[in-house]
């Protein structure tokens, strides 16, 4: 009785799991677009660059070459850039930040600093040898209006067709959530810095 019970439930699972097959089937070949997308890591919690960094390894891994700027965390040396410096030409990494904003306390010094980091943004953006570029942090530069974020969203938009772009950082802006492609909200639920437990190596650098 237990095998023919067994038996009758495996029927029903792999019946079940044949119709989701090829609905699913049929909903992926349906997808016919291929386009570079603009992709958007914002929200609260952890993990927008370091969810960033796991598309630059997966564009590595398929022998592409990858562009980062990183628009604010200039005053941290992160491991993930000794890492990826192990794929030499593969990446071109550009630290352009200088801190957060509380840490320089110069709102000139910031904006040129940003300008100076989406200049090297744009010029990446255009080499057609990128196959992808992480624009790190943009979303706090555009937060404190370091840039004019109607020229920045404009010139995402007008990208190179097969350019993927990801932007990260709190607080994204409604014009470029609607411009993105892809949009990913990370969400808070529990940190360890509330625990006083400090940032640590390999974690958050």
């Amino acid at each position: 009785m237990t095998q023919q019970t067994d038996q009758a439930e495996a029927d029903r699972h792999r019946a079940k799991m044949a119709k989701r097959k090829a609905v699913q089937d049929a909903e992926v070949a349906g997808k016919t677009v291929e386009k570079g997308l603009l992709l958007v890591h914002t929200g609260a919690g952890k993990g927008k660059s370091t969810a960033a960094f796991g598309l630059v390894l997966r564009m590595l891994g398929r022998g592409h070459r990858v562009g980062v700027v990183q628009f604010i965390k200039g005053a941290w040396h992160t491991a993930e850039r000794d890492a990826l410096a192990k794929f030499g030409d593969q990446i071109s990494w550009h630290t352009m930040g200088e801190g957060f904003t509380w840490e320089t306390q110069d709102r000139a010094r910031d904006v040129a600093a940003a300008e100076q980091a989406w200049s090297k943004a744009c010029a990446l953006m255009a080499d057609p040898s990128f196959a992808l570029v992480i624009l790190d942090e943009l979303n706090i530069a555009l937060r404190y209006d370091y840039l004019d974020l109607a020229a920045v969203v404009a010139t995402l938009i007008a990208r190179r067709p097969g350019l993927h772009v990801v932007v990260t950082g709190r607080n994204a802006k409604p014009e470029l959530v609607a411009a993105a492609d892809l949009v990913t909200e990370m969400t808070l639920v529990k940190h360890h810095f509330a625990a006083g437990v400090k940032a640590q190596p390999g974690i958050e650098f």
